[in-house]
């Protein structure tokens, strides 16, 4: 490997990179607004329209008693509160997974 790729860098010495942050707080909402729309490569900005259409699907959740193992709840609860929900999102990735390699 070569030395002259490398790049080394120190907490003495941080990044300054090369955006002009001045020139960049000097512009107005407009201007930010057209340098967006002007670029193919930006995501399109989302109004207050958009949001105010916008609908959250949330799953309905069902209750159910399950059995599971002493150490296994004891671990989830120890990591604090809305440790179902947490235990609902391993399932889900979980679910999700087996989807797609089955999908």
């Amino acid at each position: 490997m070569s030395e002259q790729n490398i790049t080394r860098r120190s907490r003495g010495d941080p990044r300054t990179g090369k955006t002009d942050w001045a020139r960049v707080e000097q512009q107005t909402d407009a201007e930010i607004e057209r340098a967006v729309v002007s670029d193919p490569d930006a995501a399109p900005l989302l109004d207050d329209a958009w949001f105010e259409q916008a609908e959250v699907v949330v799953p309905s959740k069902e209750m159910i008693s399950i059995r599971l193992d002493s150490d296994v709840l004891d671990y989830f609860r120890s990591s604090g509160n809305r440790y179902q929900t947490r235990i609902n999102a391993i399932l889900r990735a979980y679910m999700d997974a087996q989807r797609r390699k089955t999908g």
